[in-house]
């Protein structure tokens, strides 16, 4: 039986054959570690007896985390960080990807994915069984390590077991339940009996109590309290805040219609609902209690005396959201994007970051890919209709007669001057003692020109005082940025592939300016924008309506948004309407971090999974003679040099995608051909080893 992806091989082979530089002494860790280089090799020995050696083996163990943005081309683990194969966003109703050169266009657009394919996350080769093995290694043998202090072998013990955490969660969500590792094997043991496939709630216990473990050892935050350096060194590590966040978010996953419901997702008569791998076997409203509890825990811990309050906490809290410095969509636009981004936001929870470097001086694809077109995931019309105007009212499309619905608020600017939309989507120009000037306000959620390019927005962005100015977004047809990306063709419209505005819009959420190149980018993991929203869902599952409304508020005040209540009052006493609208605005506020496609399959969304997607076409209209013609050329160059005014009438037309048209859109959403797809299918490979793999449903 040759079980080396989940026990010993691929880890076994980094202490027995590794090796380290003699000039330097300096132990070669994560990848670094399977090389063999001159000078001697590393052993268990060699690694465990010495603190500063066993150290850098931690740190190896960090640089195995999953990392959201694909950024390699190379072939091999991990598959996750392979722009071959995609996003899991790229799954959902919110973004399309239109480059046939990813799996996502290719297999799962297609309906074509089998259990002999790699899925986006895979069980064997994103490095997590490698991850799991090193760190029981780590704490198999920490008690041999000389000259280190109990605080910090009690700390790296508990850094070790989150780290397990983490892997096991990014299986767990996208697998079920997973085989129970809790030991180094050797490959000599014998009896591999108890690796079977774990049921959930095995999974889930397994998993919160190492947390449960960890959190008394860990520091709140490294906040820079003990030494000046504490922050930029140890950005990254786990903290208990982390500990805590990803034991709520594992609680708030298994207590979800996925996993908690009365009957599995397949019907309950394939083998892994009946051993309960891939559900609980029933619904309990307590597993919802639990993971309500573990985010009080969470703000109780941050210092936060009323935290489903609307004001903020008490004076000592460390963890908060960035604040925008003046009521402008500017200011509110630069407030979410450095909460974020900022590797000293106050807003990041836990964030992991690969040894790269953005932009196209080095090899980081994410960037280079989506500024030529090949990464974009261009939002679709859905996404962009879940961004409601700039006072938070709902945005709503006529579809009768394919128009905007006016807003019934008045539109307000930083100078408290009334707007009006003015049959604009984007962007409002003001009037001004009757004339048309080309002063224009934003007139939608400031989140979403942080999560989409749409037309008419100005490129150039300051970044230290978040100003926006400059050349604008042309994505009309013809404009200069769009160009053909969308055309008309014998009535019909079509988007181009690999194009950036294929959708009508293009992709900006970690698509940053030359200020961010040559940095270390990182992926958020865990966020406090994030916490407040899994404490709004839990608190509306668990009846607390006006708690849940305050959470959700206060994470809309940060950019301009009045409370959601003040537009739709049913929602403070209907349960499913609230859930829906802490759905929309999780999708507002989390775009491009995987959240979208875990709501999608947490409660079992279908009707997302086959909901026809659209573009937007967007047409100039030029007046000519007091009558607005059809323009299809570009502004910038004659126009501009020209001094014709920025054009601010367009025609829109929605589209269905085509380019690739999705074959689930053509489902029935309640057959098992579409449910299968809540689960990834493991890998036949694995199955046929015969420890105790068993299939998910209907793959």
């Amino acid at each position: 039986m040759k079980l080396q992806h989940i026990l010993y091989a691929s880890a076994l082979a980094l202490l027995s054959s590794a090796a380290f530089t003699a000039c330097t002494d300096d132990v070669k860790v994560g990848d670094s570690f399977v090389e063999k280089a001159p000078g001697g090799t590393v052993t268990i020995d060699t690694v465990f007896n010495s603190a500063e050696y066993t150290r850098q083996f931690l740190t190896g163990l960090y640089g195995m985390q999953y990392y959201g943005l694909p950024f390699s081309n190379a072939s091999g683990v991990p598959t996750s960080q392979n722009s071959y194969q995609g996003k899991l966003d790229g799954l959902t109703d919110i973004y399309q990807i239109h480059w046939n050169g990813t799996a996502i266009f290719n297999s799962y657009y297609s309906n074509t994915l089998s259990a002999n394919n790699d899925p986006l996350i895979s069980f064997l080769n994103d490095k997590v069984w490698m991850a799991v093995r090193q760190a029981y290694l780590l704490l198999e043998n920490i008690d041999r390590v000389p000259d280190l202090s109990e605080a910090e072998k009690q700390s790296i013990i508990a850094q070790a077991k989150c780290l397990i955490v983490a892997r096991y969660f990014d299986l767990f969500s996208v697998y079920g339940g997973l085989p129970i590792v809790d030991k180094a094997y050797t490959g000599l043991e014998g009896d591999y009996s108890n690796l079977h496939r774990s049921t959930i709630a095995e999974t889930v216990d397994y998993m919160v109590n190492l947390l449960d473990e960890a959190i008394p050892n860990l520091r709140w935050a490294w906040d820079g309290n003990t030494t000046a350096d504490d922050a930029f060194n140890n950005t990254g590590r786990w903290t208990a805040a982390g500990a805590m966040a990803l034991k709520a978010k594992i609680l708030l996953f298994a207590a979800s219609p996925l996993y908690n419901a009365d009957q599995g997702y397949y019907g309950g008569t394939s083998q892994a609902e009946q051993d309960k791998l891939v559900w609980y076997g029933d619904f309990q409203q307590s597993r919802w209690e639990r993971a309500e509890k573990a985010c009080r825990d969470f703000f109780a811990a941050n210092g936060e005396s009323d935290p489903t309050s609307i004001t903020l906490g008490t004076a000592g809290k460390f963890y908060q959201l960035t604040q925008p410095t003046e009521r402008s969509a500017d200011a509110y636009r630069q407030a979410y994007r450095m909460g974020y981004i900022y590797q000293g936001s106050k807003e990041v929870i836990h964030s992991t970051r690969v040894a790269t470097v953005y932009g196209s001086q080095g090899t980081y694809a994410w960037w280079n890919w989506v500024g030529i077109g090949r990464n974009s995931y261009c939002p679709t019309v859905e996404y962009v209709e879940m961004f409601p105007w700039s006072s938070g009212e709902p945005f709503e499309w006529d579809e009768a007669n394919n128009q905007m619905k006016a807003p019934t608020y008045a539109l307000i600017n930083s100078s408290n001057q009334v707007l009006e939309a003015d049959g604009q989507l984007f962007y409002s120009p003001v009037r001004k003692s009757g004339r048309r000037t080309i002063q224009k306000y934003a007139i939608r959620d400031p989140r979403l020109y942080e999560n989409a390019i749409v037309n008419g927005q100005q490129i150039t962005l300051d970044w230290t005082t978040g100003k926006s100015s400059g050349d604008i977004y042309e994505l009309w047809t013809g404009g200069y940025h769009a160009g053909q990306s969308i055309a008309k063709t014998t009535g019909e419209i079509v988007e181009q592939l690999t194009f950036k505005f294929s959708t009508g819009f293009g992709t900006i959420k970690y698509y940053l300016g030359e200020e961010y190149h040559r940095k270390f980018m990182h992926w958020v993991y865990l966020s406090y924008d994030e916490m407040l929203l899994m404490w709004a869902e839990t608190l509306a599952q668990t009846g607390n309506y006006a708690g849940a409304l305050n959470c959700v508020n206060r994470v809309r005040a940060r950019v301009g948004l009045d409370p959601m209540e003040k537009f739709q009052p049913e929602l403070s006493s209907n349960k499913d309407k609230l859930i829906e609208e802490i759905l929309r605005e999780r999708a507002c506020e989390l775009g491009m971090s995987n959240n979208r496609y875990y709501d999608m399959i947490r409660y079992k969304r279908t009707d997302w999974m086959c909901k026809e997607l659209h573009g937007l076409k967007i047409t100039r209209l030029q007046n000519v003679m007091g009558e607005y013609v059809e323009n299809f050329n570009a502004y910038q160059g004659d126009d501009k040099d020209n001094g014709v005014a920025e054009p601010d009438h367009f025609k829109y037309e929605k589209f269905t995608l085509q380019n690739r048209r999705r074959v689930m859109w053509d489902l029935d959403p309640n057959s098992n051909e579409v449910k299968k797809w809540f689960l990834f299918p493991l890998p036949v490979t694995e199955m046929n080893k015969g420890y105790g793999i068993v299939q998910n449903p209907g793959w």
